[in-house]
């Protein structure tokens, strides 16, 4: 009987766990963001402040208008499209923080698809 009610105190208190996310120390400044493209480790670096992201990736500067849902959500939306799919707005959400980063998941905006990754925050 002890035992059951130690599992269940134990499950309650996990279940309570909720990790940080101090969003706001990350609506503006320069961010690291790295993924495999085709089997290549490749880098974006990025600078944001409240209503602009410019991304420079492999040379190319590409700007996107940011529009703040809540302190942990915006979304995303490229200035300059140069095909369709550049033309879908992006809904991203930070799920966590740390000191210097940050993990959040993003969709096109409207579909149901979620991907996630981690930001590094540079200054």
């Amino acid at each position: 009987m002890k035992k059951i009610a130690f599992l269940c105190l134990s499950l309650a208190m996990l279940s309570c766990y909720a990790p940080d996310r101090n969003c706001a120390d990350f609506k503006t400044g320069t961010f690291k963001f790295e993924t495999y493209l085709d089997g290549e480790l490749v880098e974006t670096t990025f600078v944001r402040n409240d209503t602009i992201e410019i991304d420079y990736y492999r040379n190319k500067a590409d700007t996107s208008s940011v529009r703040w849902i809540n302190d942990c959500e915006f979304i995303l939306k490229n200035l300059n499209p140069k095909n369709m799919a550049e033309e879908k707005a992006l809904h991203m959400k930070i799920l966590s923080t740390t000191e210097d980063s940050y993990t959040f998941e993003y969709s096109v905006v409207g579909e149901t698809t979620k991907q996630q990754g981690t930001v590094k925050k540079v200054n």
